[in-house]
């Protein structure tokens, strides 16, 4: 029999997978909805850009409702309405469509993180809570990793409109297993009353409107913002300053990809067993900028580079659990699903801003500069998280009132 973590690990990790497969499906359609429907890469491009700049602009409020109301109606309905809008597009016959399910695909995303954070708080061990984020983690890395090649050989065998209809269709069970399940997803620890003559709590507005939660979001923008650029940007950047092949840089990038993610795992396991989660984060993330930065400052062989950038990855992903785990104990009990709502909304963001201004350097000639700012990037948001953490220690940040 699986305990009851097990359980709950595999369904919230299911649909963190799912969320995330989901959002790399639309790329690899673009060659067959541009002959389908006639349209401009532009146009293709919104349909990315209306998905993860919805489920952005949703998550905080969405955290809100999740606080109020609980966690599984709004995981439930949000793993269908995402699930039922991708099989959808499979039946859409003007592009039009294809657009509306985009939007409505990332009103259903929008829900899986303030909802997964807030269950996962109240129904895992505490002791096993460090492992439970990294697995949940991992998951949606590997969803990130699945979605385009999985789509591409469904499409190739089935065509794309039965390809997506299967992904779709695949959420189906998950939302069935949820509601069987339910009883064993508890919802965060309720917001306890308070303490009488103690001065009039936050609104949930001016909670996130702290110092803290205001340089926690940094930290995580910033943090996103290094590793767009690395993901964008290095195949080009080894290519043009290294001389390094595209195949054997495309591998490079790969072997960063496969550290970050498996990375995630040994810092989920590391983080429940140590006080201090920000001196192993810091640690980490500080390795991670130099190895990046001697990748700049030297050329060297292709297999050292390969090494270097793996353990970069590696490095990056062990310290996301520690970085989650101090956004979780600097919440106000009953908070959770709005803290990490607003503060995971940096991750959209801070991968949308970054290709354009990266790319600005490479078109003037300086692609040497792009991984030295990725680095930079990492440096300063250990300022963020330092200053949070000494923020939230120095004055914890007071419960908010519904």
């Amino acid at each position: 029999m699986l305990s009851r973590d097990t359980r709950v690990n595999a369904l919230i990790g299911t649909g963190h997978f799912l969320s995330h497969f989901y959002v790399l499906c639309l790329p690899p359609m673009f060659t067959y909805w541009q002959r389908a429907f006639e349209v401009s890469y532009a146009q293709l491009g919104l349909t990315v850009a209306l998905m993860s700049g919805i489920t952005a602009l949703l998550q905080t409020p969405v955290g809100f409702l999740v606080d109020r109301h609980g966690a599984r109606r709004f995981l439930v309905g949000g793993t269908l309405l995402m699930t039922l809008s991708i099989a959808a597009m499979g039946l859409a016959q003007s592009f039009w469509q294809i657009l509306l399910l985009a939007a409505l695909s990332g009103i259903g995303n929008s829900v899986i993180h303030p909802a997964d954070y807030a269950i996962l708080s109240g129904s895992v061990d505490r002791g096993h809570m460090g492992r439970s984020f990294a697995i949940h983690t991992f998951n949606g890395n590997l969803g990130f990793a699945l979605g385009p090649p999985v789509i591409i050989a469904l499409s190739d065998a089935l065509g794309w409109r039965t390809a997506l209809a299967v992904v779709g269709g695949v959420g189906l069970p998950l939302v069935a297993t949820i509601l069987l399940q339910s009883r064993i997803l508890a919802d965060q620890q309720a917001q306890p009353a308070p303490a009488r003559g103690a001065g009039p709590a936050l609104s949930g507005r001016q909670l996130l409107l702290t110092r803290t939660m205001l340089l926690f979001f940094a930290f995580f923008m910033l943090g996103s913002m290094a590793g767009a650029g690395v993901q964008a940007w290095v195949i080009t950047v080894l290519h043009q300053v290294n001389g390094m092949d595209l195949a054997i840089a495309s591998t490079a990038l790969t072997g960063y990809m496969a550290g970050a993610t498996g990375g995630t795992l040994v810092g989920g396991y590391a983080a429940d067993r140590m006080r201090s989660h920000l001196t192993f984060a810091a640690t980490l993330t500080t390795l991670s900028a130099m190895l990046v930065l001697v990748i700049a400052a030297f050329r060297l062989p292709d297999m050292v580079v390969l090494g270097l950038l793996f353990l970069s990855g590696l490095a990056l992903g062990a310290s996301r659990t520690p970085r989650d785990m101090m956004v979780k104990d600097a919440a106000p009990p009953g908070q959770i699903g709005k803290v990490f709502g607003f503060v995971s909304s940096g991750l959209p963001l801070g991968a949308a801003v970054t290709p354009v201004p990266f790319g600005f350097l490479i078109d003037q000639g300086r692609p040497e500069l792009v991984l030295v700012v990725v680095a930079a990037l990492l440096l300063l948001s250990l300022l963020c998280a330092g200053s949070a953490r000494g923020s939230a220690e120095a004055a914890p940040v007071p419960a908010a009132a519904e």
